[in-house]
């Protein structure tokens, strides 16, 4: 089944329903970053979205440094933001 990137629209409605994520400059990604306490928190953070990755088939281009993780979210299938990102953001925002 073809992933379908979203149209402007649906990916206006979709980032009004994620408020703490923000569209990448060029339209096919939405990026988010957190903070935490230490480089521990940090770590235990992005074990579990792995953990929850494998579960979606659908994996974060990510970075670490010390207690702060960036999160982009972006289908490669639909050459951009497709739901399966949308519905990854949630459940990321879930556990943090």
């Amino acid at each position: 089944m073809a992933v379908e990137q979203l149209t402007a629209d649906e990916r206006e409605k979709a980032l009004a329903a994620l408020p703490e994520w923000t569209l990448r400059e060029d339209g096919l990604a939405i990026i988010r970053a957190f903070k935490f306490r230490d480089f521990n928190a940090a770590w235990g953070f992005m074990s579990r979205v792995a953990l929850l990755a494998e579960t979606h088939d659908h994996h974060p281009e990510w970075s670490n440094v010390y207690n702060r993780v960036e999160i982009t979210l972006t289908t490669h299938e639909a050459g951009g933001l497709s739901l399966r990102d949308v519905a990854m953001a949630k459940a990321i925002d879930a556990l943090a």
